[in-house]
């Protein structure tokens, strides 16, 4: 891990979402800024899980057919490399067997294995952080520069 030394800095510009954060950052090194002196600070972060859909054993079942469909084909190929010498029909063999054999597996597996929450936790979810404001964060030498750039894409911006 890198460790970096303490600089003074200063907050040039403050942003309600990421993206408006992000573009300035693309504005200030599209104008040849170093954007290396630059932070992105996140102010009142939380947690947020959005749900995605319903989980149900047939899902569940299906979702462990595709991964262990995967698994399967992985570990047809690697069998196919190390069992047979000349590659003929045997390769395409062992991969079809390794994703049929790894679909049925992950399927019965994934199916039994949520079945066997009782319905605790059904449903599918993608997890992130928000926060409720982002400041841009400038190096105090490159501060000024900084605030006329930000001010330059949108006058609205505040600093402090």
């Amino acid at each position: 891990m890198r460790t970096v030394a303490y600089r003074p800095r200063r907050t040039v510009a403050a942003f309600d979402d990421y993206a408006q954060a992000q573009r300035a950052v693309d504005h200030l090194s599209d104008r040849g800024f170093p954007v290396e002196r630059v932070a992105i600070v996140g102010h009142g972060i939380r947690y947020v899980e959005q749900v995605v859909g319903r989980m149900t054993v047939g899902r569940a079942a299906l979702l462990g057919a595709a991964e262990g469909a995967l698994l399967g084909l992985l570990f047809g190929a690697l069998a196919s490399i190390f069992f047979t010498l000349d590659p003929g029909p045997a390769t395409a063999l062992l991969l079809l067997y390794g994703l049929v054999i790894g679909a049925v597996i992950g399927a019965l597996l994934g199916a039994i294995l949520h079945a066997a929450t009782r319905g605790e936790r059904d449903f599918t979810s993608v997890p992130g952080m928000a926060a409720e404001r982002y400041e841009l964060v400038v190096d105090e030498e490159y501060a000024a520069r900084a605030a006329e750039l930000a001010r330059e894409l949108d006058p609205a911006v505040t600093g402090s």
